[in-house]
């Protein structure tokens, strides 16, 4: 029997699917009986966007209460293994060399036997010598990724796999300094010969109790990946984290098989086209060219349906290029039979230029409009089609190395890649301890860049292998992925929830039928055990600066999705920049960073003077405009975090516990998980 299934159903677990299902239940009914009794249609352009902003707002709650049915706490992990090989890898790029040596000495010093090495992505001589001087190793990129796509981290670790060969590799970042024991406590789940990935959390050494940029993440570094980790969906992180070598490799080889047979299909399908305008522009009395095309034809039909069968790529191409060379032998014989023709039609018309007035009339004008109008042999189109077959980049020359394990359709490699290593069978498994303890960004700017660049990476892989389509995922693996996705969609929400107490304090513009009995009957019980369900699979980690941030950093989420649409489908850059693990010296208060933030601000506190001057003259209902100053007020208490942020000046160090517990974290539930 597995653990799984072998831990038994505790209160807080009955209690958390009691109060997913009271959710369930209390959110559908307000919102069906919202789309049909109480969107006020007069004023369709502010009242069908608030309904389809609590109909997200729903399915988001729904996708976090499926998490959470199964959430699993592992409790003390299997012993660790003897002998086996471990390769811990410490990826960098600019991060100060003192700070990544700190990390690498901690590597060095874990306990359970392994070699260490830091994949200096900045090829910095200073770094190999500090590096060598302590007896680690470093690993650069080899020549063969010059003037080549580089993939950001996923490029640096992918050149890394093929350099070394432990059978099992713990990633840190730059700045995540480990513990000794952190392979002792996460080698014994790899006894299930099943299990590619174990994720630990991420917790920062520098961030005060009140966490003022949202950086600690206990929501998601806990329940979230508990629950995720329940449904066997449990995220590869991109850090703290330990894969198995095999499941990376198999997952390399099997993408690039994949790419491999897509490019075959594509120019299959790109063939046909080819000899349809070939064959169109025969002429009559090529009957037996006609042939030849479509023998062709035929041969790229049942080469795309063997395909589909399942039949060796290596069989199908070989057979069809067989055939396609037969056809070509044919096809230049009858083309020289034709260019015999059109020679001797061109010395007719060389001894008729000797004498070009008394001859001309002589000359046929069918053989003038042959000579003008010829279409040439479609010897070209089979040699394009052959070309088109042959020319599919086995060899992957547009990149440095043909096998890319990790994913590198997206700037943050790690969902990408643990999707696909669960798409092909793997098991993930999310071990509840803080065994690193890494540095968060100290200012604004900072935190900006780094929340917009998840964000973005995560709408990457949303755009270009959304989960829902992905074969070898069980559904509720699919929707554990597409929730995490579906979270960053909350800025087009906020934006809803932002305008509608706005236009109706300031112009009394009523997006709901009415504020009744029916509406608040409906509403607040959802809203209340909506709550409790956060408290309950909290069970006492604080989320209230997580909850803050989903609505306060609106433009980022915002940002995020339109980058990377113009990055998936329209080509544009997606100004991806690294999150910098310095800290920067002290500035005033960067308010340019938060300008959407201070102006919905300051139109939420205008909206409040004005509905109370409208309730005082009478133009107002106390009860409709109490409800939206309330909502007004809850909306300036969640950015008021934002004036905190701005103005933060960085970390001002304490003495650390030593062993902090995971649920010291703060939660940003942004991070990678629902709000």
């Amino acid at each position: 029997m597995s653990r799984a299934t072998a831990l038994p159903l505790t209160r807080r677990l009955v209690a958390v699917r009691v109060i997913v299902v009271l959710t369930a239940v209390l959110g559908l009914n307000y919102i069906v009986w919202r789309w049909l009794f109480s969107v006020h249609w007069s004023v369709w352009w502010i009242a069908v966007p608030l309904v389809i902003a609590e109909t997200y707002s729903l399915i988001d709650s729904l996708l976090f209460g499926l998490t959470m049915w199964r959430l699993r706490e592992r409790g003390e992990p299997p012993p660790a293994p003897e002998g086996l090989t471990v390769d811990v890898f410490i990826t960098t790029y600019n991060e100060p060399i003192e700070l990544v040596m700190d990390t690498a000495r901690a590597a060095k010093a874990i306990r359970y036997p392994h070699r260490t090495w830091i994949l200096d992505d900045g090829n910095r001589p200073a770094m190999h010598e500090a590096a060598e001087a302590e007896g680690i190793g470093v690993i650069t990129r080899s020549a063969d990724w010059v003037g080549m796509p580089r993939h950001a981290k996923a490029g640096n670790l992918n050149n890394a796999l093929l350099a070394t060969d432990g059978e099992f590799l713990l990633i840190l970042d730059a700045d995540q300094v480990p513990v000794p024991e952190i392979l002792d406590r996460t080698l014994g789940y790899f006894t299930d010969e099943r299990m590619g990935l174990v994720q630990t959390p991420q917790y920062f050494v520098n961030v005060p109790e009140s966490d003022p940029l949202g950086s600690q993440a206990p929501l998601f570094y806990g329940p979230i990946q508990q629950g995720k980790d329940g449904w066997n969906a449990a995220f590869f992180c991109g850090s703290n984290a330990i894969i198995r070598r095999e499941a990376l490799m198999q997952l390399g080889l099997a993408r690039y098989a994949h790419d491999v047979e897509l490019g075959v299909v594509k120019a299959l399908r790109t063939a046909r086209t080819v000899l349809q305008e070939a064959r169109e522009s025969l002429e009559p009395g090529q009957e037996r060219i006609a042939e030849a095309l479509d023998a062709i034809d035929h041969d790229v039909k049942r080469a795309r349906r063997e395909l589909a069968r399942g039949v060796a790529l290596f069989d199908v191409t070989y057979r069809f290029q067989r055939r396609i060379d037969s056809v070509h032998r044919e096809l230049v014989e009858a083309d020289l039979t034709a260019v015999a023709a059109d020679l001797a039609i061109i010395a007719e018309l060389e001894a008729l230029a000797e004498d070009p007035v008394d001859t001309l009339a002589d000359i046929s004008s069918a053989a003038l409009d042959r000579l003008a109008h010829r279409q040439w042999s479609p010897l070209g189109a089979v040699d394009a089609v052959r070309a088109l077959v042959e020319a599919v980049d086995v060899g992957r020359a547009g990149e440095a190395q043909p096998i890319m394990p990790l994913a590198t359709i997206s700037v943050t490699e790690d969902m990408a890649t643990c999707m696909r290593m669960h798409g092909l069978g793997w098991r993930s498994a999310y071990h509840d301890e803080v065994l690193a303890h890494g540095l968060a960004p100290e200012d604004l700017e900072t935190m900006l860049t780094q929340r917009l660049r998840w964000a973005q990476g995560t709408v990457q892989v949303l755009f270009r292998e959304n989960p829902l389509t992905q074969r070898g995922l069980s559904i509720t693996q699919r929707l554990m992925y597409f929730a995490t996705m579906w979270s960053y969609l909350s800025g087009f929400a906020a934006l809803v929830y932002l305008a509608a107490p706005i236009t109706y304090l300031s112009i009394g513009v009523q997006p709901v039928q009415a504020y009744s009995v029916d509406f608040f009957a409906r509403l607040v019980p959802f809203l209340i055990v909506n709550q409790l369900l956060f408290l309950v699979v909290a069970n006492g980690r604080p989320t209230w600066r997580g909850q803050q941030y989903s609505l306060a950093l609106f433009p980022t989420w915002i940002k995020s999705f339109t980058s990377a649409f113009g990055n998936v489908f329209l080509g544009r850059d997606l100004d991806f920049a690294v999150t910098p693990k310095t800290k920067r010296e002290p500035t005033g208060p960067r308010w340019d960073r938060v300008r959407p933030q201070l102006i919905a601000m300051g139109l939420l506190a205008l909206a409040l003077v004005i509905g109370v001057v409208r309730i005082a003259v009478g133009q107002a209902p106390l009860f409709g405009a109490s409800f939206n100053m309330l909502w007004v007020l809850f909306d300036l208490l969640i950015f008021s975090v934002i004036l905190r942020a701005a103005r933060y000046r960085g970390f001002e160090p304490e003495p650390p516990p030593a062993r902090p517990p995971a649920h010291l974290a703060a939660p940003a539930p942004t991070h990678r998980g629902a709000p």
